[in-house]
């Protein structure tokens, strides 16, 4: 799984980590599990992906927690970046 740069403080910087789970919602708590606080910063209190994330899956976007994964599938997050 990629991480963006915005959020590798909670994985000691690393740019890409393993995660498992069958659904796109399970690979971000295995992730929460290995990295504490990850899952608030993507995840928001309704259980909806965060308006500035982007997931893919194999370069694909996707919006649904509930998404289907393989084992392997590449993953990655994308955070929007603001500024004026």
């Amino acid at each position: 799984m990629l991480i963006p740069t915005p959020l590798r403080s909670y994985t000691a910087n690393a740019a890409a980590v393993s995660a498992h789970g069958t659904t796109l919602d399970q690979l971000v708590s295995d992730l929460d599990r290995q990295y504490p606080g990850l899952r608030f910063r993507i995840i928001d209190e309704q259980g909806a992906i965060r308006p500035h994330i982007r997931f893919f899956v194999n370069r694909l976007a996707t919006r649904d927690l509930a998404s289907a994964l393989s084992e392997n599938d590449e993953v990655m997050i994308v955070g929007a970046l603001s500024g004026g």
